[in-house]
């Protein structure tokens, strides 16, 4: 990775060394590096705006508070992205209204199935779609998933960590990961494909 010079070029290791040392202005660069993929992680789970905001602020506040505690054994914003999950996780635990599979539920790993069919499209969503439509079509249907899925999904494949990191940040193993990934891509797969199909073709029909 590049080292930090006069023209701004971002280095984190450099810049963590220097807010642990006490340079209040590196760990503001580490903010304006990581603050809108922290929101966007923290709105993917919460599903609220005010609370990734409150999960914004706090994970940050948590990390400088706790800098002497990183070791620097994963990257920083692996580390960020671990106090921003659990911080987003407590929003939810905190709402009683929902009842969804808690992360540290146990998930079977072992010869893990899926046996129903999944439909094909019978046409490319994206001849029906603008891409604007299209991710907010997925958007709705990543927020539908559990929390448990819901999380892995975003961290894997739209955060894209990897499978050893997200299994780190969550505190979870690989195999769990895994399982819980392959569920949520077919659980998408199988709520967009419910939702392509319920439109039909006149879905446009007035346009």
């Amino acid at each position: 990775m590049p080292a930090t010079t006069e023209a701004g070029v971002f280095d984190e290791s450099d810049l963590v060394a220097k807010a642990r040392s006490g340079d209040a202005e590196a760990f503001t660069r580490l903010v304006n590096q990581y603050e809108r993929k922290i929101f966007r992680l923290a709105k993917h789970i919460t599903q609220n705006d005010e609370d990734a905001e409150d999960v914004l602020q706090e994970s940050f506040l948590k990390a400088y508070g706790h800098l002497e505690d990183f070791h620097g054994q994963s990257k920083f914003y692996t580390w960020l992205v671990r106090i921003a999950v659990n911080e987003s996780l407590m929003k939810l635990r905190k709402r009683k209204s929902d009842r969804s599979v808690p992360l540290d539920e146990p998930v079977e790993t072992g010869e893990d199935s899926m046996v129903r069919e999944i439909a094909v499209w019978e046409e490319n969503p994206e001849q029906k779609y603008s891409r604007e439509e299209l991710g907010e079509i997925l958007e709705q249907a990543v927020e539908s998933l559990r929390p448990a899925f819901r999380t892995v999904f975003v961290l894997r494949d739209i955060e894209e960590l990897s499978t050893e990191e997200t299994a780190e940040t969550l505190g979870i193993s690989v195999p769990a990961v895994k399982s819980r990934l392959l569920r949520a891509r077919l659980q998408l797969r199988e709520k967009l494909t419910r939702f392509f199909k319920r439109k039909g073709d006149d879905v446009f029909a007035y346009m």
